[in-house]
This record gives structure tokens, C-alpha cells and sequence, in this order.
């Protein structure tokens, strides 16, 4: 698909982000033609000419703002903290998908006084947090099922997203400190801030627009 040096690529989310999203961009009058979770198609079109909705892993939303490829982008604050956003500006709270991130460990079981093992999927948020308080730490990286780490006695101490906190429960853990309150973002690439502003400004002021009614009807 030929897109032109005025459109706007906006990187979305797959999963529940993008469930969330989805209405949010829709209340700002931009929706997708079709539809996103039963396409096969990863480039949409949207009823507002030249914005285009490009739907990939949470992951990978920050790299393709970075490089420009997508001039904005929907992601989790905890991707953000994850990933480093040194060519990003974070344009908006969205106010939507939040949770916490959190350590958490087995309930009413006392960590050991030196080194922790930790188990996450945040390497670089962990490593920041335990540095500032001066605590030592062994990083152990994981993709998925982190509450098995400590029953498994292969971490003492989980870093993980925290949302209901049930499955934490149902597997004998607890939450323990708090990191940060997680919620999705609107960034925006440097480099497209500088050349598309003037287009980039109108759709980021109908978002905010949105984002308060929400606020206003909740």
C-alpha cells in the first residue's frame, strides 16, 4: 500500500490494549475499515483519508515509533520503562488498560537477606529499581508464567504486571512493592513531531478530547 509523506501511521497494540483502543480512537472519529481481529492484513485503513493503523506485538510498537517507521503509537507505560524512549515523546495518558507493576513473592514467606534472584520480563526496569536501593540482585529473564518462578524456587522475587492480582492468589504469591502505575500511552516519534506536526496536532487534540469524556462519563 503507497502512503503518502502526509499520511499518519499510528502503531496500535495487539491484544488487550488494542481492545481498549480500538473505541477510544473511534470516539475520536478514526476507526479502521475492516476489521482488525479477524483480518490477516497488518496495515488498515481508517475513515479519516491518510491515517493508517499498523497492528503489531506490544513490544515492538516502541521500536517502530523510534525509528520512525510509525509515527505515533499506542503502548504501555511499562513497555516504555522497558524499552527506553530517549526518541519518543510521550504525547498522552490514554487512561486506559491499567494495572500496576509490582514485586511480588510467596505469601508469608520471608526473602533472604543477600542476594535476590529475581524473575522477570522487565530486565532493565528491575535492574533500575533494586540499583536505587542498593540492593543486589541476580536477573533471571522469563517470557511467561512468572508465578511458577517462585514455587519452582527458581526466584525468590517476581517483577510483574499486577491487574486483579488473582492469579498471583490462586498460585500462592502476594504483591509486595510497587513499581510503577502502568497505564497505555500515545507517543510519538521525534522525527515526525518535527516534520508532521501540523497534521499530528488536530488528531492528538480530538484523542485528548475523547480520553476527557471518557473521564467525564466513568
Amino acid at each position: 500500500m503507497q502512503r503518502s509523506a502526509e499520511s499518519i501511521t499510528i502503531a496500535l497494540s495487539k491484544g488487550r490494549i488494542l481492545k481498549e483502543t480500538l473505541p477510544l480512537f473511534a470516539a475520536a472519529g478514526i476507526e479502521p475499515l475492516e476489521d482488525v481481529h479477524t483480518s490477516r492484513k497488518l496495515i488498515f485503513e481508517t475513515t479519516q483519508p491518510n491515517v493508517y493503523f499498523i497492528i503489531i506485538r506490544a513490544v515492538d510498537v516502541p521500536t517502530y515509533v523510534e525509528y520512525g517507521v510509525a509515527d505515533l503509537g499506542v503502548s504501555g507505560k511499562d513497555v516504555l520503562m522497558e524499552h527506553g524512549a530517549e526518541e519518543m515523546y510521550e504525547l498522552l495518558d490514554l487512561n486506559i488498560a491499567k494495572c500496576q507493576l509490582m514485586t511480588a513473592k510467596m505469601k508469608d514467606v520471608a526473602l533472604p537477606a543477600g542476594r535476590l534472584k529475581v524473575a522477570t520480563k522487565y530486565i532493565n526496569v528491575a535492574r533500575r529499581y533494586f540499583a536505587d536501593q542498593g540492593r543486589q540482585v541476580d536477573l533471571i529473564k522469563l517470557y511467561g508464567g512468572m508465578e511458577l518462578a517462585p514455587i519452582m524456587n527458581l526466584a525468590d522475587v517476581i517483577v510483574d504486571i499486577v491487574d486483579t492480582g488473582n492469579t498471583l492468589k490462586a498460585n500462592g504469591l502476594a504483591p509486595d512493592e510497587f513499581i510503577a502505575d502502568i497505564s497505555s500511552r500515545l507517543v510519538a516519534s521525534r522525527l515526525a513531531l518535527k516534520m508532521k506536526d501540523e497534521t499530528i496536532k488536530p488528531l492528538v487534540a480530538l484523542l485528548a478530547a475523547a480520553i476527557k469524556r471518557n473521564s467525564e462519563q466513568a
